[in-house]
């Protein structure tokens, strides 16, 4: 029996909705759930509503990604967790062919190449990922980086009860800081450079409105647990 995936759709007036969600529903592996979860949307729910046969829709307030990522890992009943955004997509295969790779290989968390499109699905950038040589080569780029494109993910649920979920007082840099503790509590990550992904880049996008405010917070994400990953680079794990 296949162990079922839980896709978690943060949703907040975003007017790209209806293309993540036609994303999702195409999804070739047979055991899938999807789970929107409005963040107190006030423009663009309307997109939702063809699909409300296929997923589980939740409102709530607002609250930020994070808060809507938890919301929706904390009602899901799957195995495993992947993520979403309402702006980007999936290819059809990808939970098929990340799910064969992380059941064959034994794996907890895994992420994959993305490709980059824009406001117009056109492809800007065909290749995208940063790959891992080894844990302690991860270890070695969360010290100065962010390699991983969170909805490229999908991870084993019960990990994040095991460390905790998204941090909600991290606004920007709450899927960086969970890589770093699933990595430090042991968890066993893999990468797979195939292109699973569209990641969306356009002008309302919140990476491009408040990278202002990212900046300082990623640094402090990444001093406190610098000496940490320093540890795990060194042990060659």
């Amino acid at each position: 029996m296949m162990p079922t995936v839980t896709i978690v759709i943060p949703f907040y007036n975003c007017q790209y909705i209806q293309q993540a969600l036609e994303s999702a529903v195409q999804q070739t592996y047979p055991a899938v759930e999807i789970i929107v979860v409005d963040d107190g949307s006030t423009q663009y729910s309307h997109l939702i509503a063809p699909y409300m046969n296929r997923v589980y829709y939740m409102g709530k307030s607002n609250g930020g990604t994070a808060s809507a990522l938890n919301h929706g890992i904390l009602h899901a009943s799957g195995d495993y967790i992947a993520w979403l955004s309402s702006d980007d997509r999936y290819v059809p295969q990808k939970i098929e062919r990340q799910m064969s790779y992380m059941l064959s290989s034994g794996l907890d968390v895994t992420y994959t190449g993305f490709c980059v499109i824009d406001e117009h699905n056109r492809v800007t950038t065909p290749h995208e990922g940063i790959p891992m040589a080894s844990h302690a080569d991860l270890a070695r780029q969360l010290t100065y980086s962010n390699p991983i494109n969170g909805c490229t993910v999908i991870m084993k649920k019960d990990w994040l009860h095991r460390v905790g979920l998204f941090n909600p007082q991290l606004p920007y840099t709450h899927d960086f800081d969970l890589w770093i503790r699933l990595l430090m509590s042991g968890a066993s990550f893999g990468f797979i450079p195939d292109m699973l992904t569209m990641y969306r880049v356009h002008s309302q996008m919140g990476t491009v409105r408040h990278q202002a405010r990212i900046l300082p917070e990623y640094e402090m994400v990444k001093n406190n647990y610098r000496h940490v990953l320093e540890h795990l680079a060194q042990l060659g794990r």
